[in-house]
Formats: structure tokens, C-alpha cells, sequence
């Protein structure tokens, strides 16, 4: 005697033949992915923003070459440490922790151009008085004027 897995008896006593749904439906999963997608590609670039500052200009390029520690002043005084801000009486501590163990103790200093001279020169002293041996200042490269070509 054969016994059939897939036939089923309903209730008035027939027997109904047919296949059971074994397999999940992955449309609405994949619609959904793509939503998420598309949500991730439109606000990842805004959540990289950064910090707003207007970085005095130059004409020699002054980028951080080597790797080191990015302190950045904003033109109302915060002071930040990657994306989290710091307060200036615990600057110097956060710097020696920083710096506990490494051999090049490097920091570039971004601060914006309208901050008052007097607090730049009291993060600089504080950065001396960590024991950090380089401090580079970044800029923006000075915008040129464009030339006036005449054509004839």
C-alpha cells in the first residue's frame, strides 16, 4: 500500500490531491532590502558632515601628513577631539592619555579663522604643557583669482 504525503481529506470525506507551500516567499524581503538601501545611500553622506569651521588660508598646502591626534577650535571656543567635545580644563589630561604610549606625539590644531587670539594661544600652551613635541596648524589652500585669458 502506497501512502500519498501529499493528499489531504476535506471535510465532506473527498480526497483533494495537491502540493504544500514549502518554500518562503522572498519578494517582500528583498523589496524591503531595497528600501534600506536606498535609505543608507541617501543619509550616509550627511551624517558625515563634520565639524563646520572656516579654516584660515595659506598659499603652502598644510594638510596632516603623518598620523596624529586632530584637535579642532570652533570660532565660539569649543574644542574638539574627533566628533566629541572636550572641556580645556580636561585637555590636558585627555592629551597625556592620548599619548601614554607613543613614540610620536603629533597634533594638528584646526581652528577657525574669527577665534580669539588669546584662546588659541591657550590651547597651544596647554598642548606644550602635555609634553607634545609637534603641533601643525591646518589651512585651506588660498583660492586663486582666475586668470583672464584673451583669445586672439
Amino acid at each position: 500500500m502506497a501512502l500519498n504525503l501529499n493528499s489531504t481529506t476535506t471535510s465532506n470525506g473527498r480526497r483533494r490531491i495537491g502540493t504544500s507551500m514549502s518554500e518562503i516567499n522572498v519578494t517582500p524581503l528583498v523589496d524591503v532590502m531595497l528600501v534600506l538601501l536606498i535609505i543608507f545611500m541617501v543619509t550616509a553622506p550627511m551624517m558625515q558632515s563634520g565639524i563646520g569651521i572656516n579654516l584660515p588660508q595659506a598659499e603652502t598646502e598644510s594638510a596632516p601628513a603623518e598620523e596624529g591626534l586632530t584637535l579642532t577650535i570652533t570660532a565660539d571656543g569649543y574644542i574638539h577631539i574627533g566628533e566629541s567635545i572636550i572641556n580645556l580644563n580636561l585637555l590636558e589630561r585627555r592629551l597625556q592619555e592620548y599619548f601614554f604610549n607613543k613614540t610620536k606625539k603629533i597634533v594638528y590644531l584646526r581652528a577657525d579663522r574669527d577665534l580669539n587670539y588669546g584662546q588659541l594661544v591657550q590651547v597651544l600652551d596647554i598642548i606644550k604643557k602635555s609634553g607634545i613635541e609637534v603641533v601643525g596648524l591646518v589651512t585651506e589652500p588660498l583660492e586663486k583669482p582666475a586668470a583672464n585669458k584673451r583669445t586672439g
